[in-house]
This record gives C-alpha cells, sequence and structure tokens, in this order.
C-alpha cells in the first residue's frame, strides 16, 4: 500500500480500497449463492462449465491456476526480502528451498490437517492486525515518544495526489493507481470457492465464511488503508525514496510505510515485530497458494480439462501429482538471485493482478446464467441454501465495472509513447484467456448452456448424503482438532459407532 499511498495520496488509497471492496464484495455475493447451492471441488471453474459453457470452465481453470501458481513464487520472493530486513546477507536460495519444503510439509495433509495448520498461521496475521491498529489509534492520540497527538495531519500534503499528470487528470491518476493496486490486495471468495467441495459441512460453513467477508474487506483491506494514511504522509522522504529506490532498504521490510512510521517516532523495537509477524502472514498466504492452486488443477483434470493422472490422489485424498506440478513454479522465485529480481516482482503482481480480475468476472458471469437457469426451471432462489441480495443487478454491476477495470488497468503502456514489454506485462492474461477460450470452443465445438439445460442437480445427491453423514459426527473444536492432528487424542464419529 505504500507505493499507492505516495502515487495517490491518503484519500485516494481508501476510495481505491473502498471502490474494490464493494466490487469484489458483489462478485461474493454471486458466487457465494452459486457455492452454497452445489459445493463441489474448484466450485466456479465446474460452475462455468457447466452452467455457461464448457470452454469457458477450461479457460477460467487455467486462468486461476496460473494466478494462484504465481503467488507461490510472490510469497518466497516476499519471505526472503523481509528476512533482508534484519542481514544482507541472508542465503536467498536456503530461504527459498526451506520455505518450499514446508509448504509441501503442510499440504502432503488432508484437507482437515491444513485447516489447522492454517488456523495457526492465521494467527500471526491477526495478531498483525491489530498490533498496526492499536499502533495508528494509540499514536495518533499522542501515545508515541514526542507526545504529539498528531491526529489526521499526515493528510496535509493533499488527501489527493497527482500523478503521471497535473490538475484533476493527474488527481484522477493518482486515485486509479491505488484502485488498480488494490485489485492485487483485495481477495478471498475465489479461495473459500476453491475448497468448497472439501469442507466439513459445506451449506453450513461455507455460508458462514461468505457471510464473514464483507465484515473482512472492510477492516482488513479499507481499515489498513486508513490506517497507513493516517502514521505516515505520502511525501515523506524515507517512503519515497525507498521506493525509488534511491533509499536503502528498497524491496524489503524497510520499505513498509508502518516500520517507516515507527522509526520516524524513535519506537526501536516494533520494525522488528511487525517485520517478524508480516512473515507468518507471507507463509500463510503462500500456503493458501499453494493448496488452492493444487485444488484447481485437480478440478480441471476431474473435468477433463488436465491430464488424466493428475486425478491420483494418496489415501487421504490429497491430489499428489497436481501439488508436485504446482510446486514447480517455486523456481521462479530464483530468479531473484540476480539483479533483476524487482522486475520479477513487477512482472509477478500485474499478471496476477489481470488473472485475478478474470476470475471475479467470470464468476460474475456464470452467476447470470445459473440465475437464468433457476428462473426457467422454476426453482425458488428462497430455498436456497444462500440467498444473494440485490440480484441479479448486482453482477450486471460487476461484470461492467471489473471488465472496465480489466480494459484500463494497463493504460500506461499506451501513454505518453507504445510500449510492448509493458503491454504484455498488464494483458498477457488478457490474451491468453482469449486464446484458450477460442482454443476449447474450436477444438471440441462447444455450445453456450441453454437455461433450461443447465445440470443444477449433478452434485445435489452426493452433497445431501455427505451431509447427513456428518450429522452424526462429533462436534469437536479448534483444540482438540489440533490434539487429534498430532496424536495426542482421537475422536470418532458417531454415525461409525452405529454401524
Amino acid at each position: 500500500m505504500g507505493g499507492a499511498l505516495a502515487t495517490g495520496g491518503p484519500a485516494s488509497l481508501i476510495l481505491g480500497y473502498l471502490l474494490q471492496t464493494c466490487l469484489i464484495g458483489m462478485a461474493n455475493n454471486c458466487v457465494a449463492e452459486m457455492v452454497c447451492f452445489m459445493p463441489v471441488p474448484a466450485a466456479f471453474i465446474q460452475h462455468a462449465t457447466r452452467w455457461v459453457d464448457p470452454a469457458l470452465g477450461f479457460m477460467v481453470g487455467w486462468n486461476y491456476y496460473f494466478y494462484i501458481a504465481l503467488g507461490i513464487p510472490f510469497e518466497l520472493v516476499g519471505t526472503s526480502l523481509i528476512l533482508g530486513f534484519w542481514r544482507d546477507d541472508i542465503p536467498v536460495a536456503a530461504v527459498i528451498c526451506v520455505l518450499a519444503a514446508i509448504y509441501v510439509f503442510l499440504n502432503v495433509f488432508a484437507v482437515n490437517w491444513y485447516g489447522v495448520s492454517e488456523s495457526w498461521l492465521t494467527l500471526g496475521k491477526l495478531l498483525l492486525f491489530v498490533i498496526v491498529f492499536l499502533f495508528t489509534l494509540i499514536t495518533m492520540s499522542g501515545g508515541n515518544p514526542q507526545r504529539d497527538a498528531y491526529g489526521f495531519r499526515n493528510w496535509s500534503p493533499g488527501a489527493f495526489l497527482e500523478y503521471l499528470n497535473t490538475g484533476s487528470l493527474g488527481k484522477f491518476q493518482g486515485f486509479l493507481s491505488c484502485w488498480f493496486q488494490s485489485a492485487f490486495v483485495v481477495v478471498g471468495p475465489d479461495y473459500v470457492s476453491t475448497m468448497a467441495g472439501e469442507a466439513k459441512n459445506p451449506r453450513v460453513s461455507l455460508k458462514k465464511a461468505y457471510k464473514t467477508m464483507y465484515a473482512r474487506f472492510a477492516v482488513f483491506f479499507v481499515g489498513s488503508a486508513l490506517c497507513i494514511g493516517i502514521v505516515v504522509r505520502s511525501n515523506d522522504p524515507t517512503l519515497v525514496g525507498v521506493l525509488n529506490g534511491t533509499e536503502s532498504g528498497a524491496g524489503t521490510g524497510a520499505a513498509s510505510p508502518y516500520v517507516i512510521a515507527a522509526k520516524n517516532m524513535n519506537i526501536a523495537v516494533l520494525p522488528s515485530i511487525i517485520n517478524a509477524l508480516l512473515l507468518t502472514s507471507l507463509v500463510s498466504a503462500g500456503n493458501n497458494f499453494v493448496f488452492s492452486a493444487t485444488r484447481g488443477l485437480y478440478g480441471m483434470a476431474l473435468n477433463g480439462q488436465a491430464p488424466k493422472f493428475l486425478q491420483y490422489t494418496t489415501q487421504r485424498g490429497v491430489p499428489i501429482y497436481c501439488l508436485g506440478f504446482t510446486m514447480l513454479f517455486s523456481a521462479i522465485a530464483f530468479l531473484q538471485l540476480n539483479d533483476s529480481s524487482a522486475k520479477v516482482y513487477y512482472w509477478i503482481v500485474n499478471c496476477a493482478t489481470a488473472a485475478g480480475i478474470i476470475n471475479y468476472i467470470v464468476m460474475s458471469i456464470t452467476y447470470v446464467f445459473f440465475y437464468r437457469a433457476l428462473k426457467k426451471q422454476n426453482i425458488d432462489r428462497s430455498t436456497l441454501p444462500y440467498r444473494g441480495w440485490g440480484q441479479p443487478y448486482m453482477s450486471y454491476v460487476a461484470i461492467f465495472m471489473l471488465s472496465a477495470l480489466l480494459l484500463c488497468f494497463g493504460y500506461q503502456s499506451f501513454t505518453p509513447v507504445w510500449s510492448i514489454e509493458s503491454f504484455f506485462i498488464y494483458y498477457t492474461f488478457l490474451l491468453l484467456g482469449i486464446l484458450t477460450y477460442t482454443f476449447w470452443k474450436v477444438i471440441h465445438r462447444t455450445k453456450f448452456v441453454k437455461p433450461e439445460e443447465a445440470d443444477l442437480i449433478w452434485a445435489h445427491p452426493e452433497v445431501d448424503a455427505h451431509e447427513a453423514f456428518i450429522a452424526g459426527e462429533q462436534e469437536i473444536g479448534f483444540w482438540r482438532e489440533t490434539a487429534a492432528m498430532v496424536g495426542i487424542k482421537k475422536y470418532r464419529n458417531r454415525a461409525e459407532e452405529n454401524i
């Protein structure tokens, strides 16, 4: 967020994140209704295949896979950069190898073990948010070594900054830079959808997860944008210098606005605490990427959209070949070993941003077809496990606004002069999506699914039987599940005991 603050200003930063959270909230409103209705592995990919067009399912499946898989080297590089905050002689290759091995270890277990390990990793992330929010509130109220109640004084350079141009156009471009940056950060519904088929009690747990998504967006994303604009000025010399490469610490934990703010206030220990907790956040995110990419690839294999051998799973249900193939993307992180690490980071961020936008556009398009199928087949939406609000109009707004975002995302490649390198950085995944969709449609001669022919039944019997079985399972909490994971205590299914 520091880069967006320096280009757009604090008000543009908040508005950019607020707009993006609203748009992803609309997409969440769409996908939640579909996934709770039909919770299958790689849900939104299978939904697009069966309810819209098999070619669209093929396209979004591979788009989502590469989007998530690129996040793995991103987090590996990010972890090594954070470690560089403490020492300059960190063996980057060793860090990448060790962390990749940890990801494999965590994902070799079934989803229950994954869930517990992820819960522990998430604790560090939550603690980080609590610390930075309290840091903002306390220091702005005068709780700092200078006893300076600075409030919103750091907005003084201007709530809206000019970027690339002057005047109103420059301020609008500053807002766009914040909006574009938020498109990479604001995520969530796609991860929940990926593990829908492996949730223990899908129609109950997924409904809760999707409902809490809106609060998470407001607190974590918009709240963080607000806090960053409070604690550091958008024209802070250290922030601008680090981002421009004229100050030491570029690309490391020293570039964090909170670290800069703590140093400005002479709070010595806080930067190390923030970066230590940020490490747990990065490990957690990388773990999520590995899990989601593996399950997404497995879902495509089940649909015949990826090689058949990828359908193989271990006795614990882990798609081991999918996991192995996914971990190959870790090798991209080794590009950091040369002097082009900043370019690699920049390339990953922009490609992943475009791919993420495409995912949410497809979710919204799929919902339009799903809504039409429900209406045509006389299925009352009030009977669904989750009923989205304001539909189908929310899906229309999401499609229009996210499509505009995708098309405008790389406008800088056209001005002031055409840059073919910049164009492909921004629009590679858009072009790849068009090519993969056209390829599958031409080869298999697919057609759009008619509303009356959409299969709204296919997985219902299995889901109903699974939930009936789960109803007899003993309820356990987080600590008991953790104990079971490490072999301290086991629990039994009451349904099995009655057999």
